[in-house]
């Protein structure tokens, strides 16, 4: 029982903390409302868990082969996060609009993850801390574990944008907001530039 409990308190810290994927969970509660961010929220949880997966599996060797994969990634993830961050900033903060768009997709929310690094970073130290064995059991444990605990995670970020929601109901706080999250957004990625 400790290891599950173990597993949790690491898949938490690691789910909750500041990031891109929570970042955009809070600007899309606070733009489209809790229910239609739950597709963002089970697309980060799902693609998280799979990339985890894949990582017990041996995709963490397919890195050692090809070290220039991590760079990749890298750079497509800041591409996105500054593709994202100039998406918020040019919001025009219009909450009722009819044509205000969509929020983001499933696919949107499992891309994010694919690209961010904090995700990959979790993924290795989780599976190196909890499974560095490779049993399948245990991977397959933890991915459930961390299903729950992320959605859960980052669910509550989606809830917090949410409650924030009835403190930006005209178009100027809207787009303060947005563009508040835009420049984190941009922060994020100039850390990984310098990292």
């Amino acid at each position: 029982m400790s290891l599950i409990i173990s597993m949790a308190a690491f898949a938490l810290v690691a789910s909750i903390t500041p990031g891109p994927v929570n970042i955009v969970a809070l600007s899309s509660g606070a733009r489209y409302g809790f229910r239609a961010s739950q597709r963002h929220v089970a697309g980060a949880t799902l693609g998280f868990v799979l990339l985890l997966v894949l990582m017990g599996l041996g995709l963490h060797e397919l890195l050692e082969i090809w070290p220039g994969l991590t760079q990749v990634v890298q750079w497509a993830g800041v591409a996105f996060l500054l593709f994202m961050a100039f998406k918020l900033a040019s919001d025009d903060g219009q909450v009722n609009a009819k044509d205000s768009g969509r929020a983001p997709s499933m696919l949107y929310g499992a891309l994010m993850q694919w690209l961010n690094p904090k995700a990959w970073l979790a993924c290795v130290a989780g599976m190196g801390a909890f499974v560095a064995n490779g049993e399948a059991r245990l991977i397959w444990q933890f991915a459930a574990v961390y299903l729950v605990i992320c959605y859960l995670s980052v669910g509550c970020w989606a809830y917090a944008g949410t409650f924030l929601r009835g403190y930006l109901n005209n178009p100027a706080g809207m787009r303060l907001f947005n563009r508040s999250m835009a420049l984190l957004l941009a922060g994020s990625a100039a850390y990984l530039l310098w990292a």
